[in-house]
């Protein structure tokens, strides 16, 4: 068997503590997850980012394990938006 992505490992063991995740574009920002689960491999989260409580964020492995995504849905909107890959997670001070 495969092993567990390493950034959806560390988010799933940081969790439900609020963990800072810094994503591809350099973004750096403090979520704090409701729920995180592993199916096999495949990592599905979701919570809110403490500076944007009005929108909701997902986070869900790529289809080939490699990466972490996120998205974002705002309170007015119907869908989801595509903010990129998560980098690095670690337990927000």
């Amino acid at each position: 068997m495969d092993e567990l992505n390493a950034v959806a490992k560390r988010i799933h063991n940081i969790a439900p503590r609020p963990v800072e995740l810094t994503l591809e574009d350099g973004t750096t920002a403090t979520f704090e997850l409701e729920w995180v689960e592993f199916f096999q491999q495949e990592f599905k989260g979701e919570g809110a980012r403490v500076d944007d409580p009005d929108a909701a964020y997902r986070f869900v492995s790529s289809e080939d394990n490699e990466s972490v995504l996120v998205g974002r849905r705002g309170p007015d909107e119907d869908g989801w938006t595509m903010l990129g890959a998560v980098l690095e997670a670690e337990p927000a001070e």
